[in-house]
C-alpha cells in the first residue's frame, strides 16, 4: 500500500523552542491514522506543520510523494492538502451557502495551480449538501447563527470542497455534545470509500477508535506507539502507560 503521507524526522517549534523532536509518520492511501496523546505534546504543532502554518526546522514531508517540507500553506492546499482547524473558524458574518462557495472558490483559483496528474474537482456545495442535509436547511443562516456541532459540519464542508487527498483533523469533537458528536462522527465515517487519507488528532476516544484504522502516540515530540486500534484497544495496560487511560 503507497502512503499519502510520509513524515521522516521531522523537527519543528516556534521562536526557537523545539515541539516536535525528531518526528517519524506514514498515512497509508484511504486509511485514517488517530493521532493521540496528553495536552502539549506537539499534536497540533505537527498538523499545522504539514500544512505549511508552521515551517519545520528540518525533515521531509512527502504528500503523495511530493516533498512539501517547508512550503507554505497554499502550496500544501495545492497538492491535496487540507486542515479542519481546532475551533471550527468559520466566517461567522456569512451565511453557510458563502462559506462553502468560498471554499469553493478558493478551490477553483488553486487548480489552476495545480501540476499535471491532480484529478478533476469531486466535490461540490451540491454534494456537500447531500453528505451533511443540515447544511442545506440551515444554508441561509449566518456563522453566528449555527450550533457548535453545525460549525464543526461546515468547517468539514469547507476542507472538503478543496478535493484534499489527505485531511488533517484537530479535535473535530472540541467543545460538543456527545449526542452532537455521534452526528460529526457519522459524517466523517462517510468519507470511507473516498480515498482520503486523513490525520485525526482527537481527545474523545470513543471517536478516534471509532473512526481510525489505526493508532500512533505521541509523547514530547515523538512518536512512541504505533499499532492497528483494535490491537490498541485490547492492550488496556499499554492504553493506560501511555495515554492515562484504559
Amino acid at each position: 500500500m503507497t502512503n499519502s503521507l510520509a513524515v521522516r524526522d521531522l523537527k519543528a517549534g516556534y521562536d526557537g523552542t523545539t515541539v516536535l523532536d525528531g518526528v517519524d509518520f506514514t498515512v497509508p492511501t484511504g486509511t485514517v491514522v488517530a493521532l493521540l496523546g496528553r495536552n502539549g505534546v506537539g499534536k497540533s504543532t505537527f498538523l499545522h506543520t504539514v500544512m505549511g502554518m508552521v515551517k519545520p526546522y528540518s525533515g521531509s514531508v512527502l504528500v503523495d510523494g511530493r516533498e512539501l517540507a517547508g512550503s507554505p500553506a497554499h502550496v500544501a492546499a495545492r497538492h491535496g492538502v487540507a486542515i479542519v482547524p481546532q475551533g471550527r473558524r468559520v466566517f461567522a458574518p456569512l451565511t453557510v451557502e458563502e462559506n462553502l462557495h468560498i471554499a469553493a472558490g478558493h478551490k477553483h483559483g488553486l487548480k489552476r495551480g495545480r501540476s499535471p496528474g491532480r484529478e478533476p474537482g469531486r466535490w461540490t456545495v451540491a454534494r456537500i449538501y447531500e453528505l451533511m442535509p443540515r447544511l442545506a436547511e440551515r444554508r441561509s443562516n449566518r456563522g453566528d447563527q449555527l450550533s457548535g456541532g453545525e460549525q464543526q459540519m461546515l468547517a468539514i464542508g469547507r476542507a472538503l470542497l478543496r478535493d484534499p487527498r489527505l485531511l488533517l483533523l484537530d479535535e473535530p469533537s472540541d467543545g460538543l455534545a456527545p449526542a452532537v458528536i455521534d452526528q460529526v462522527a457519522e459524517v466523517l465515517a462517510g468519507l470511507r470509500g473516498e480515498g482520503i487519507a486523513s490525520v485525526l488528532v482527537e481527545q474523545d476516544l470513543h471517536l478516534a477508535f471509532r473512526l481510525a484504522d489505526e493508532v500512533a502516540v505521541m509523547q514530547k515530540g515523538r512518536i512512541v506507539h504505533r499499532s492497528s486500534t483494535r490491537e490498541f484497544r485490547t492492550d488496556r495496560d499499554r492504553a493506560h502507560a501511555l495515554l492515562g487511560v484504559g
